[in-house]
């Protein structure tokens, strides 16, 4: 099942800025339909502000559903001061940025960012975030600006064809834009979503990219709304095979033992989290909306061999190509 093309909000006539505050609105509108559609309860929306003048967004959440434990689908567009410890952490990447007296920059950064855990064990948890961002001086004259995200599946319990079905649709997405995109981003995304103190990755990847500004911003944009338009295509069709399946208390305890994983790679790892936490006037509930409900850890827990648990530990162990 490939991305079906929806009708597009993007106009080249506008600014960046503008056309990516439309398209993400208008891809959580369409991601929250598509959601609930595989359940019976609908999304809460959330509206928020940050600080004084400093933009919003609006977070739709959802918990204790028929088929999500919980969810959330995060439109933001912000803008504001970066502090300097901020700038610390983007400096490898962005040796040019220069800032003002104060050792500040100005910044506007808008995106998508979703998460969703199901109930059932045999469901996969996914993970989808595009967003742009852009750096200027207190004049507001632009210094420089970049895309990023992408999307991923952590399942408890492996299953080939849906592992090959997902990303072969990221694929699709992406070969329009270049041939090179999905091996790249791929490959990032196993890099990425490693946890180093496990020695192992949060789920079965998918893609990422970060930084990304190889081609025309508009380009990039519309490469986005294409990531965009893969994601219920990729998603929708494993959840209502899964979200029914029988499953025992120690499949459920599994899948608990690796929300634990997502949660240390969340808190620890993930560069998008901390850059969130340490932004002030930052939105903390739609930060930590990633969070599943719950999730357990194990002392020196380790599946045993030949089993199903041992075998998705063997993926996450060692990555490996599905499309």
């Amino acid at each position: 099942m490939s991305a079906e093309p929806k009708e597009s909000v993007l106009d080249a006539s506008l600014p960046i800025r503008e056309q990516m505050e439309r398209l993400v609105r208008q891809k959580q509108a369409q991601i929250v339909a598509g959601l609930e559609s595989v359940g019976t309860k609908k999304f809460h929306p959330d509206e928020w502000k940050r600080g004084q003048n400093g933009g919003g967004g609006r977070s739709m959440v959802l918990a204790d559903g028929t088929t999500f434990e919980k969810a959330g689908v995060n439109v933001s567009a912000v803008h504001g001061t970066l502090p300097a410890a901020a700038i610390t952490r983007m400096k490898p990447d962005h040796k040019n940025i220069k800032t003002d007296a104060d050792g500040t920059v100005q910044f506007y950064a808008c995106g998508l960012s979703m998460v969703i855990h199901p109930w059932n064990p045999h469901a996969p948890t996914t993970h989808l975030n595009y967003r742009y961002f852009e750096i200027s001086s207190k004049d507001g004259t632009p210094q420089t600006w970049w895309f990023g995200g992408g999307a991923d599946l952590t399942p408890s319990y492996l299953y080939p064809e849906d592992a090959k079905s997902f990303h072969k649709i990221q694929k699709e997405a992406l070969d329009p834009f270049g041939k090179d995109l999905y091996p790249r981003f791929k490959k990032w995304a196993d890099s990425y979503y490693y946890i180093p103190f496990r020695g192992e990755t949060r789920g079965i990847g998918g893609t990422f990219f970060d930084d990304f500004n190889e081609m025309p911003a508009q380009r990039c944009l519309e490469m986005c709304e294409s990531c965009f338009d893969a994601f219920l295509p990729a998603y929708l069709p494993i959840m209502k095979k899964r979200k029914d399946m029988s499953y025992t208390p120690e499949e459920k305890q599994w899948q608990q033992i690796r929300r634990g994983r997502y949660v240390e790679f969340n808190l620890v790892v993930d560069r998008g989290t901390k850059f969130g936490l340490e932004t002030p006037g930052s939105r903390v509930e739609s930060i930590l909306m990633t969070m599943p409900k719950t999730a357990t850890w194990l002392y020196n827990y380790e599946p045993k061999e030949g089993t199903r648990e041992a075998e998705l530990l063997k993926v996450t162990r060692n990555p490996i190509e599905w499309a």
